[in-house]
């Protein structure tokens, strides 16, 4: 069952093992041990007073009292207590038949001494029995020793026998339990692990790559889910590649089959401009061709954005005087602002470093789509700024505006492809920007970092 192959079944096993593997431990080695000892667990278990009165009877009911009897009564008894040792004194104190005696008795033996032999033995080990025999006292007593260990039941006598191997044996069980534990949860461990740098690793195409499933408990299918997911993926970013690239060819299309009639448009206006029309005709033939050089920009900003976040767009960087370039920048641009009735204000002072490494291409064209957005969205401030600035770190261009702000609605068009396509190619030249936008105007910052400035 699918159950049972689940990690959640493993773990149970693994708790249930937990709480039972003292005990399943302590009665497998238990009964191995019995094994090996031999042991009857058939038998009764002795009883003390049962022994006793046993010895008292058979002692108080033997008629012919002779050394012969007295051997005999010795004899059945050691058949049934092997552990046992016995022995007779007399009336008169003689000690006569012995059995399995192992300590030192008197051959005569005193009224003193029998006292102190009953005091000796009294509740100790050996459990002893002393009966008179006959049904009086003149044929002397007879006296049946036994250890205390046969009246103890077998486990516990096994147990002292083989404890501390019983104890060695539990713990080298625990032991291997928490080896199988840990090697368990090591290897759960270990393939998580391996499920994470698969997760990590990435191929060309920047995606995850697929693992090996090799079981199908919950990690696996946690494995089966990220390959579906890696699968999914690949798809997907075939799919977008394909739409990227129909994308891009529809753009490029586009760009070239607008420029057509757009130039078929300005040439027109210029023939209409060129005829003897009223004042509005001009204003709206100049109108019309405002229209048509901000839909121009608009078309090749597309295309460039376009061919930029293909990385198709040239890229060819060489050291130049950065001051120098801005200069020239700055004399294209001065009489569209100054025709436009804008404040020009210009401070440029040489940075300590004027060689920039960068494509003046690039650069070019990042100054001429800031100063296409203050055209389009700034002009009622009237006002352009540009300077320098040096610190530690770096050196700046600044651009500033008096117009309304970014977040005020233009109704030019436009300028969020302007502004990305300078964020594509400020950081394709290691270079940085800031932006302050607000109701007062905007301020751009162009910085280019020093080498010895991390």
């Amino acid at each position: 069952m699918k159950f049972f192959r689940s990690l959640l079944a493993k773990y149970m096993l693994i708790i249930f093992l937990a709480i039972s593997i003292v005990q399943l431990s302590y009665f497998a080695i238990a009964a191995f041990m019995f094994g090996i000892g031999k042991t009857d667990f058939s038998s009764e278990v002795l009883r003390e007073s049962e022994v006793e009165e046993k010895w008292l009877v058979e002692a108080k009911n033997i008629k012919n009292v002779t050394e012969e009897t007295i051997a005999q009564h010795f004899k059945n008894w050691e058949d049934q207590y092997p552990k046992s040792s016995m022995f007779w004194v007399s009336e008169d104190g003689t000690l006569l038949t012995t059995l399995n005696v192992t300590e030192q008795l008197p051959l005569k033996w005193t009224p003193a001494f029998t006292t102190k032999f009953i005091k000796d033995h009294y509740g100790e080990d050996p459990f002893t029995v002393i009966a008179f025999l006959g049904q009086d006292e003149s044929n002397g007593f007879i006296v049946f020793e036994i250890p205390r260990e046969v009246f103890n039941p077998p486990l516990r006598n096994v147990y002292e026998q083989y404890g501390n191997l019983l104890i060695i044996g539990v713990i080298v069980i625990i032991l291997f339990f928490i080896a199988i534990s840990f090697l368990f949860f090591r290897g759960i461990r270990k393939r998580l692990l391996h499920l994470q740098e698969a997760m990590e690793i990435r191929d060309v195409d920047g995606l995850p790559i697929a693992t090996k499933v090799k079981k199908k408990d919950e990690i696996g299918q946690l494995e089966q889910s990220f390959n579906r997911m890696v699968c999914e993926l690949r798809e997907s970013k075939n799919r977008e590649q394909k739409e990227e690239q129909l994308r891009r060819e529809l753009i490029a299309n586009l760009s070239h089959d607008l420029r057509t009639p757009l130039t078929k448009i300005r040439a027109q206006s210029y023939s209409v401009s060129k005829e003897v029309i009223s004042e509005d005709g001009k204003q709206a033939i100049k109108a019309m061709e405002t229209s048509i050089v901000n839909i121009d920009a608009l078309i090749e900003n597309l295309m460039s954005y376009t061919l930029l976040t293909a990385s198709k767009y040239k890229f060819e960087a060489k050291e130049i005087n950065v001051m120098r370039f801005v200069r020239e920048q700055m004399t294209t641009w001065y009489p569209v602002f100054e025709k436009e009735g804008f404040e020009i204000d210009i401070e440029l002072q040489p940075f300590e470093k004027n060689e920039w490494q960068i494509d003046p291409i690039w650069l070019g064209r990042i100054f001429d789509n800031l100063f296409q957005n203050i055209l389009r969205h700034a002009s009622s401030g009237k006002y352009i700024g540009v300077e320098t600035e040096s610190t530690e770190r770096y050196d700046a261009f600044i651009i500033k505006d008096h117009g309304n702000g970014m977040k005020n609605e233009s109704n030019a068009k436009g300028a969020g492809i302007g502004l990305s396509i300078v964020e594509i190619m400020v950081k394709g030249m290691d270079l940085d920007w800031d932006i302050e936008s607000n109701e007062s105007g905007t301020k751009i910052k162009i910085k280019h970092y020093k080498k010895n400035i991390s």
